[in-house]
């Protein structure tokens, strides 16, 4: 996305339009980078501590002067336009930004594929999961107000507030008292390849990163089992099945 001049002083209103969304993007990319060096100089605990602290201001921050700036109100620091929108079309809004973390993970991975080949964006993506899938667990386990260690029952509420969860089919079935069983049955990314023709994407080793991390965040006492992941085979009912115990949960007793 490029625009036609150099002189900022004379912008046409689309190349305006154009910087303005550029601003955006290296808004993003700062508070990215940022708490990346806070984690690489002070470690992982100190960062996300930071972390919360910083989106916290820095949203309160971002929406006061964009109210401003376009003249919409606030209440109780959420945008009255948001607050407004018939629940149905917010609900259609969630699922479109949800969409769109799942376009932009397929972006980069595409992007690392065609110039690096298989192998590398496998490898990119194994490893990007292990940084998301914790600090996106950290973020449900502060927004549902989860305690430090809330067990099963905890990953269960959490799991249905992924970003997965709202653009994907999954269910849930208890497992004896120790461990429940979590199934994706239907997964956007695997249902576009098969309305392609395509094979389904092995995301094992993709998986065992996410959802082993993302429970541990959850509770340090949850392990996670894969039954099944492609390139496992498996019926048409699910994708994939984990399963996440704890040894002796006494809130499944």
């Amino acid at each position: 996305m490029e625009i036609i001049t150099s002189n900022p002083q004379k912008l046409s209103k689309e190349d305006n339009v154009k910087l303005i969304l550029d601003f955006f993007h290296r808004l993003m990319m700062h508070h990215a980078m940022w708490f990346g060096e806070v984690q690489h100089q002070l470690g992982t605990e100190k960062a996300y501590e930071a972390l919360e602290t910083a989106w916290k201001n820095s949203l309160s921050i971002q929406l006061t002067r964009l109210a401003k700036t376009l003249g919409f109100g606030l209440d109780n620091g959420l945008p009255k336009p948001l607050l407004d929108l018939p629940e149905e079309a917010l609900d259609k809004l969630r699922e479109s930004i949800a969409v769109n973390w799942l376009a932009t993970d397929g972006v980069w991975f595409q992007a690392v594929e065609f110039q690096h080949g298989m192998n590398d964006a496998k490898r990119c993506n194994d490893s990007c999961w292990a940084h998301f899938s914790p600090f996106e667990a950290r973020s449900i386990k502060r927004m549902i107000g989860l305690d430090e260690s809330p067990g099963l029952e905890g990953l269960k509420k959490a799991l249905q507030f992924r970003l997965y969860a709202f653009i994907n089919e999954q269910s849930f079935a208890d497992d004896s008292n120790t461990g429940f069983i979590f199934r994706m049955n239907k997964c956007r990314v695997q249902e576009a390849r098969k309305r392609k023709g395509l094979t389904d994407y092995p995301c094992k080793s993709g998986g065992l990163v996410e959802y082993t991390t993302f429970a541990e965040t959850i509770d340090t006492r949850i392990k996670t089992e894969c039954i099944c992941c492609p390139p496992d085979m498996h019926p048409e009912e699910y994708y994939c099945v984990w399963r996440f115990s704890i040894k002796d949960d006494p809130a499944l007793n």
